[in-house]
């Protein structure tokens, strides 16, 4: 399950991550843009998102509800992973100075949360250096 998905297939995950099962109706029912895809486009694309392995159905009565079997993080590494490969070469650092160029500005709390994430992945290193020089 290495595929992207395209807009329509991730605004179907978004809701079926949201709902954690669904209808195809209750899909449609549920859709937040004003104009709502047809019940059969939406159906078409439950079925290729369970072709990619991205969804299962299980039968309820005379229909199926649909269910992620990946969850909404573990697909945001993927995609993230893709684009930091693909888009910055692997270059995380790369990557960062892209976010941080937008005119956007980081909230005090967004770096505060930056900090410790620097800060743990620092510790872990020192722990491995220590562990690996015993």
């Amino acid at each position: 399950m290495t595929r992207l998905l395209t807009p329509l297939e991730l605004k179907v995950m978004n809701l079926l991550w949201k709902m954690k099962e669904a209808f195809v109706k209750q899909l449609v029912e549920k859709w937040q843009e004003s104009e709502r895809p047809a019940y059969n486009t939406v159906s078409t694309t439950v079925r290729i998102l369970e072709e990619k392995g991205f969804i299962q159905h299980k039968a309820v009565g005379r229909g199926f509800i649909y269910f992620p079997t990946i969850s909404k993080v573990a697909y945001q590494k993927m995609h993230v992973a893709n684009v930091l490969e693909n888009l910055f070469a692997g270059s995380r650092s790369g990557f960062i100075s892209a976010l941080m160029g937008n005119d956007e500005k980081l909230s005090a709390e967004e770096i505060s949360t930056l900090r410790r994430m620097i800060d743990g992945q620092e510790e872990a290193e020192q722990n491995t250096t220590v562990s690996s020089t015993k």
